[in-house]
């Protein structure tokens, strides 16, 4: 991943800005089911999974990495929780097909990065299994299904072998590349570990009684290790990773501190300690603060890149908002932003630009970015208690 570089004005401690009232008559729903009809139409292949890009970039896969995968199936669970048929169970029984029972020379069971169409391939990340575990969580809420309670379960324990006592505890970033010097991708990042937790919180709801203790306390233990090593006390933001030697990669990404202000809001909720309700609002404060400014003459834009990331940030935003209402006006931008994307970053075809301000289509051809718009879309319609008027 590379920052952007566009021209932006500079980060400089400015104070949140609330957001021009907006009346107009957007179905957020409507629009995040226009991008997923979309996507089916030009993406999705015979077997149940999806082209990586459309048109096709040199070097694709025969199918998607997982990554771009399990952010659609994100994405069709907002569409479920709205009330759409999109066929949910159908994506998420589709995950076995990247499902590896092994590597490394063990038998822990894990998603991989890739798929040969029939079976998993590739690495094992830990946050793409935390993800994929989150979305098993979901569709089990959504279905009682016990066989996606029963694979959440297998992802738990695939996460406990990417802890280790280095560098104070926390797991890696993936299974292949563990306390590799000079490797820059062996590091405990906050991806793995924030993600991680996130799912923890979320399967401890959801699993039997004779775990809650042992998962909570891995939640927060991960929490723990993020908070002193990775949050930056300036702004409450989280930096990207801690490498071997100890050293931080201090680049900052949206979707690290949207993760975060999830966390903390679950376990305030779980625990009652105010603590964790303080640490969301001053990672979501210090996140508009730093993220948000003006872009190709719009006053208040997110960053025009990795629009998946900033969809995360809005995540934390939503969570947060029943708890503290300037999250509100964080919301808000949020959803002019992406009406601008409607109105004026789009191909002829009806794809999204990577860049929501319009300056330049980017990577449009990306799934991930697609998936974006329809989580993003989906998520604020849930928000905002549309009501759905057509099925």
């Amino acid at each position: 991943m590379l920052s952007c570089g566009n021209g932006s004005e500079p980060y400089n401690n400015k104070l949140p800005v609330t957001p021009p009232v907006v009346s107009d008559t957007v179905k957020c729903y409507s629009r995040a089911k226009q991008e997923f009809d979309l996507i089916n139409r030009y993406y999705k292949l015979p077997n149940g999974l999806y082209k990586e890009n459309y048109p096709a970039q040199d070097g694709d896969r025969n199918s998607s990495y997982l990554w771009p995968y399990f952010c659609l199936v994100d994405a069709a669970v907002t569409l479920t929780q709205i009330g759409y048929d999109v066929n949910l169970t159908t994506l998420c029984d589709n995950y076995q097909l990247y499902y590896r029972s092994g590597a490394n020379g063990n038998n822990l069971g894990g998603y991989g990065s890739a798929s040969s169409g029939i079976t998993g391939q590739g690495t094992r990340f830990y946050d793409d299994n935390s993800i994929v575990g989150l979305t098993l969580v979901e569709a089990y809420n959504i279905t009682k299904q016990q066989k996606y309670l029963d694979q959440a379960t297998v992802v738990v324990n695939f996460l406990k072998s990417g802890v280790d006592n280095l560098l104070g505890g926390a797991m890696w970033w993936n299974e292949d590349e563990k306390n590799i010097a000079n490797d820059a991708n062996s590091n405990k990042p906050t991806c793995a570990n924030g993600y991680a937790t996130l799912f923890l919180l979320e399967y401890y709801a959801v699993c039997p009684d004779a775990e809650k203790a042992s998962v909570l306390t891995f939640a927060k233990t991960e929490y723990a290790w993020l908070k002193k090593n990775l949050m930056d006390p300036a702004d409450k933001c989280y930096w990207n990773d801690m490498n071997t030697a100890g050293v931080v990669n201090t680049t900052k990404w949206t979707y690290n501190t949207g993760v975060m202000i999830q966390n903390g809001v679950r376990l305030y909720r779980i625990t009652g300690d105010k603590t964790y309700m303080d640490d969301a609002i001053a990672s979501a404060d210090g996140s508009y603060d730093r993220f948000v400014r003006s872009r190709n003459n719009i006053a208040l834009t997110f960053p025009d890149s990795d629009p998946w990331f900033n969809t995360k940030l809005l995540r934390g935003y939503i969570d947060l908002a029943p708890l503290y209402k300037n999250a509100d006006n964080y919301i808000k931008t949020y959803y002019n932003f992406i009406n601008n994307a409607y109105k004026n970053a789009r191909t002829s075809d009806g794809f999204y630009y990577e860049d929501w301000t319009g300056a330049s289509p980017k990577r449009f051809y990306s799934l991930l970015m697609q998936d974006a718009v329809v989580e993003s879309y989906g998520a604020l319609s849930i928000y905002k208690k549309e009501v759905l008027s057509i099925k």
